[in-house]
């Protein structure tokens, strides 16, 4: 018996009037069993009086259904057994699966958020860097507007010098 779902069903046997044995519900028996089971005991048909040796296949019959009905059932259990063990393999699988993932997307949300910090951490070096490159820029600035007003006063005083020199040298040689 096949299938997917795992069922357990209990089969009952009764005897009829002339102690055959009739399977009540669904069991699935070999050909063999069955062929076993349609041979006459006698060859005038079965009666109520049976002899000793017509009883004794009525027990060996009895006897190798039953083992058949175990057999069966037995490969059934092996079947839920394997299906729960396969369910059980695919069920640590998954978990296994989510656990390689979840430690994945922590790995990469603790790199994101290192690299977000090291973004942070160079943008501030780049502004403090900024703020003082204005400095050096305002320093240099104010430097060279030194240098020029003094540069300017000394060409004025060499001017102022060199005009009054002049007069001095025309006055002279006039």
């Amino acid at each position: 018996m096949g299938g997917g779902g795992s069922s357990t069903r209990r089969v009952t046997f009764e005897a009829d009037e002339n102690e055959n044995i009739t399977v009540v519900k669904g069991v699935r028996l070999s050909d063999s069993v069955i062929d076993r089971m349609k041979e006459p005991s006698s060859p005038s048909g079965r009666s109520q009086h049976r002899s000793a040796s017509g009883a004794a296949n009525d027990e060996e019959l009895k006897k190798r259904i039953a083992e058949e009905l175990a057999l069966e059932r037995a490969r059934r259990d092996s079947e839920a057994q394997k299906r729960r063990l396969f369910g059980k393999l695919l069920e640590r699988e998954r978990i296994s699966s989510n656990e390689h993932l979840t430690r994945a997307i922590l790995r990469e949300r603790a790199a994101t958020e290192e690299e977000r910090q090291k973004a942070q951490r160079f943008a501030r070096q780049l502004e403090e860097k900024d703020r003082e490159l204005k400095k050096h820029d305002a320093y240099y600035k104010e430097q060279l507007a030194r240098l020029e007003e003094r540069s300017a006063q000394f060409y004025k005083v060499t001017t102022e010098q060199y005009q009054k020199a002049a007069d001095e040298v025309s006055a002279r040689f006039k």
